[in-house]
């Protein structure tokens, strides 16, 4: 299964702000919000929404097609991202621009605040898929990460044209684009990515119902943190996995995106739902316990272990049957 990813790609910087936001926050005063954190520690490492999905996609063995735009400083996570399997020949490079930056704060309560700066991004509006599926031959699924939103949309539009299944993933757009162009990027979704936030702002900006949103889309992927995911489609009963009890939660960055891949692998391994999102639910245990997004390493039988500890031994068995890592 030749699956693109398409989206941001980004340098991150994290920070931990050792209070509570909510602490600093003046009910009356919201207005006038201005507030400056002194934090404890910074860790600058490689991101970006599609690049962490391609990432995980990478590390459990398969060749993802990267699809986004960078700046001249991409040379070094280039060759980082191409030793863990993953396919930078259609990354588009800009002549004037910077490669996106995250900067995020956490806090002691996992909540965030996060700024982006999107950089060449803005020129992912310029890629056409068809010249990727030429280059490698096909595409059989593209995701449509978090990008610029007219890249989004023309990604989306291209995919319906050209018969191409793909994945909605809007996430953190969601607060930046309007309703019409939602609407555009999830009508016709084969998968849809939300998580709880996530799926009362789609509901809000594009007036529909869950119900006419399942028309529009084969699955809807919900993931609800420590609650786990629901899968819902117009044509099954829905179907719910729990996530794996993590004790040493230690960054929340980057693991909506681990799920994805782990996902999305187990899709293109032919795994079924239920034992696909028990992978994803696995891979975002392990990003929740490491301090950036693509920082962590797997090793098949620990990988398997901990499925088993909470899906139990038939699952594990199937699961790694089909691990290469």
């Amino acid at each position: 299964m030749r699956i693109a990813v398409t989206g941001s790609i980004a340098t991150d910087h994290l920070m931990v702000f050792p209070g509570k936001f909510a602490d600093q926050f003046v009910a009356d005063q919201l207005d006038k919000v201005s507030l400056s954190f002194l934090v404890d520690h910074l860790d600058i490492r490689r991101g970006g929404v599609a690049a962490n999905i391609a990432f995980g996609l990478g590390s459990l063995g398969m060749n993802p097609v990267l699809v986004g735009a960078v700046g001249r400083d991409f040379d070094d996570y280039r060759s980082w991202l191409e030793r863990h399997g993953v396919d930078t020949g259609s990354v588009h490079v800009s002549q004037t621009r910077h490669t996106s930056r995250f900067l995020c704060t956490t806090d002691q309560a996992q909540a965030q605040i996060a700024s982006f700066y999107a950089g060449a991004m803005e020129e992912a509006r310029d890629i056409e898929l068809q010249v990727v599926a030429d280059r490698v031959g096909r595409l059989d699924l593209v995701v449509v990460a978090p990008n610029d939103p007219v890249a989004m949309v023309r990604h989306t539009q291209e995919c319906r044209e050209r018969g191409i299944p793909f994945a909605a993933d809007p996430s953190q757009q969601l607060a930046r684009m309007e309703g019409p162009e939602i609407r555009t990027l999830v009508e016709g979704a084969a998968y849809l990515f939300t998580n709880e936030y996530e799926t009362s702002l789609l509901l809000k900006e594009t007036g529909w119902s869950e119900a006419e949103i399942l028309d529009r889309v084969g699955h809807w992927v919900k993931t609800f943190g420590p609650e786990g995911v629901r899968i819902e489609s117009k044509h099954t009963e829905a179907l719910t996995v729990p996530a794996l009890t993590v004790t040493d939660e230690v960054d929340p960055t980057g693991v909506g995106d681990a799920f994805r891949a782990g996902f999305l692998w187990g899709l293109a391994a032919k795994l079924g739902l239920e034992r696909s999102a028990q992978v994803g639910c696995t891979l975002a245990a392990i990003v929740l316990e490491t301090v950036g997004t693509q920082e962590y390493t797997l090793d098949r039988a620990e990988f398997s272990k901990r499925v088993a500890t909470t899906y139990g031994s038939d699952a594990a068995a199937e699961i790694e049957s089909k691990l290469r890592v």
